[in-house]
């Protein structure tokens, strides 16, 4: 899917919102942390800004936007709907080669994985204000530079469905190496770890999905639930001993449009493991296009589970539609003001939750 589909799907439809001073002061004060991007997949410069799509460095700079978890998609069926997918189909094969990937990666999921991690390596050798978070003292520096220069911008690598593990243990710590600290189970279709919301089977965790997070918990990688069918999701919180967290979601009783929307009862188990709950922006999420339903979604969150365990989960360049790209995050801190949430509450949801939960459970580096 080069430039055109890329602009079309992932368009943004500003929402006219009054911002007052107040807002600007408080909204530059923030750490703001996204727990969701595709951007990697894109043939997009990111180095530059653009009129299309949702994120590059120039608009994560201009927004505030501090940190921003890059997703690595591996794999997406054709005809892709939210209910029920195999995996005999594969549409990013035919996006890797139109948007001239390297050969290894048009039958690899794994080489896919290691080329969007060194997408994102390469802009941080291009860009001096942009940085990868790998270890906890990496991310303590950024909030040190940060506060003293307020132009920088940092990320960390997910990746979107352990298919892109190829059915090998090992791979595990590779792709740790090449910078990945969060890994979602599954994407669209059901795969050798267990069942995704969208898939045939719907199954939980299968033996070679224990072994992958044993692995991920020696590592220090935080598991995420986003796309996870309920049974894998059950399965995860019988077995994980870490905080489990779902980068971009939605929630059932505030929107029962999408299978992978959250119940109650998912969310308190987020909360009860000291994970937090990445809310979307798009309207399967939310059952809205409107800033206001991203913020209604927020305020149920928190009035079931409390303020510490919300975050942000755009799914910017997901091939969605949101109300607001990078460079326009204040919009959200405008309407949070405007909801009647505590400037407290704001820098919790906004990016502090997520900022403690990496200070907490991200590796230390090896001296």
């Amino acid at each position: 899917m080069p430039r055109d589909q890329d602009a079309k799907r992932n368009s943004t439809n500003f929402d006219q919102v009054a911002i007052d001073p107040y807002t600007h002061k408080l909204h530059n004060s923030l750490f703001i942390a996204d727990l969701h991007a595709d951007s990697l997949l894109w043939a997009r410069d990111l180095k530059k800004g653009h009129g299309y799509g949702h994120v590059d460095i120039p608009r994560m700079l201009q927004g505030n936007l501090g940190l921003q978890v890059f997703s690595i998609v591996t794999k997406s069926p054709k005809n892709l709907n939210l209910f029920e997918n195999d995996d005999r189909t594969d549409n990013i094969k035919l996006l890797s080669i139109v948007q001239r990937w390297p050969v290894y990666t048009w039958n690899s999921l794994y080489g896919r994985a290691a080329y969007q991690s060194q997408k994102l390596h390469d802009l941080q050798a291009a860009v001096p204000s942009f940085r990868i978070i790998k270890y906890k003292e990496d991310l303590q520096q950024f909030i040190v530079d940060k506060q003293s220069r307020n132009r920088l911008a940092a990320g960390i690598l997910s990746l979107e469905g352990g298919h892109a593990l190829e059915g090998d243990l090992e791979n595990v710590e590779r792709l740790f190496d090449a910078g990945v600290r969060i890994i979602g189970f599954a994407h669209f279709f059901d795969n050798r770890l267990g069942g995704s919301a969208h898939g045939l089977k719907k199954g939980g965790i299968t033996d070679f999905g224990l072994k992958v997070l044993k692995e991920m918990e020696r590592l220090s990688i935080l598991v995420d639930i986003a796309h996870a069918s309920p049974a894998l999701i059950d399965d995860i919180f019988t077995h994980t001993t870490r905080p489990v967290i779902a980068t971009h979601t939605g929630v059932q009783a505030i929107c029962n449009r999408s299978p992978r929307n959250l119940t109650d009862e998912q969310i308190k188990q987020v909360a009860d493991s000291k994970g937090v709950v990445g809310i979307g922006f798009w309207t399967d999420a939310i059952c809205s296009s409107q800033v206001k339903g991203i913020v209604d979604t927020i305020r149920y969150v928190t009035d079931l589970v409390g303020e510490d365990h919300v975050a942000l989960g755009s799914d910017f360049d997901g091939n969605v539609q949101t109300p607001f790209d990078a460079a326009h995050m204040i919009v959200l801190t405008q309407a949070l003001l405007d909801a009647g949430f505590t400037e407290s509450q704001i820098k919790k949801v906004m990016g502090d939750n997520v900022r403690r939960l990496l200070l907490e459970n991200l590796p230390a580096r090896m001296h």
